[in-house]
């Protein structure tokens, strides 16, 4: 498929998507709010994406105000729509809940369009991370060339619908996002990167050529069942607790955006207990359980690449 037939699927699929949302937005609206919650988080200006974050003051906004924040929010995927301030790398959240009772129409029409938003997303995510065949740091010149000021963080993003929970409480999750790799397929990335011949920033071609053959030399000598792990760091990020009580089952969700709780009246259209979610502060984090790691040694910084050999 040619690239000129990729562009053109790509705005179709995002026009569509633009459009389902609008129509979410309308549709929910019609719908009696039960309760609404959501915690508005301080912007992240520009230049201020990598500082790291020890503090996070919180704002609760609760009933019709928060309905009509949270709603919103599913809408705004450009970096116009916030303020000039603001980057356009961090991830911009609001999280929270929205409560609605819903008659058994009502029910079907909301999943069904939630259904085919996230497919929408998803389909759009694939666009662009897989079918346009780029690098990661060729996609963002991709993006905004042809949807200008897109924050692909934002329309990635699925919307989490759940049924009659009996609360849901929120909290903060610091955390790894951990890989295994193989030496074999380290090196194919590396040199794929090599071939390409295009720089990153802050590199120049030549000084990018040198880094990347500089790595691809320290993988070389390790030996072929070295243990490899990209353990990249992710920001502080809100979470959702959420428990069924006649399950006697808690399931905890990502909470980027307001969960979406639909209410049935068949299932006697209850309330559920909804929590605040607190102002974070690194100094003052409880773990319940934190297991030793195994010692690892620092191999390429920027992945964020560790290996057991060389401890000893």
């Amino acid at each position: 498929m040619s690239r000129y037939d990729l562009i053109a699927r790509m705005n179709t699929c995002f026009t569509t998507l633009e459009y389902h949302l609008t129509e979410m937005v309308s549709l929910f609206s019609g719908f009696q709010l039960l309760a609404g919650n959501v915690f508005v988080l301080p912007d992240i200006p520009k230049g201020k994406e990598h500082d790291p974050i020890t503090q996070i003051t919180v704002t609760p906004l609760m009933g019709s105000a928060a309905c009509q924040l949270g709603l919103a929010h599913f809408q705004r995927l450009f970096i116009h729509h916030h303020a000039e301030s603001i980057s356009s790398k961090a991830a911009i959240r609001l999280p929270g809940a929205l409560c609605f009772s819903v008659d058994h129409q009502q029910y079907l029409q909301a999943y069904q369009l939630i259904d085919t938003i996230n497919a929408l997303k998803k389909e759009l995510e694939h666009m662009i991370t897989v079918e346009s065949g780029l690098e990661p740091e060729q996609r963002f010149d991709f993006v905004h060339t042809h949807l200008r000021g897109l924050i692909t963080l934002s329309v990635y993003r699925t919307i989490t619908l759940i049924t009659n929970p009996t609360s849901v409480r929120f909290g903060w999750a610091n955390k790894n996002i951990i890989k295994n790799i193989s030496r074999d397929e380290l090196l194919e990335k590396l040199e794929k990167s090599l071939k390409t011949g295009r720089s990153m920033a802050p590199y120049s071609k030549t000084q990018w050529s040198e880094l990347l053959e500089q790595e691809i030399a320290d993988v070389k000598r390790l030996p072929e069942q070295a243990t490899l792990k990209i353990k990249r760091p992710v920001k502080v990020q809100p979470i959702a607790r959420v428990w069924y009580q006649e399950q006697q089952k808690q399931v905890q969700h990502p909470c980027p955006s307001p969960l979406i709780v639909l209410c049935q009246h068949e299932y006697g259209d209850s309330r559920p207990t909804l929590g605040e979610l607190k102002d974070y502060d690194v100094d003052n984090i409880q773990y319940k359980h934190k297991p030793k790691a195994k010692a690892l040694r620092l191999l390429i910084p920027r992945l964020h690449l560790y290996t057991d050999e060389g401890i000893s």
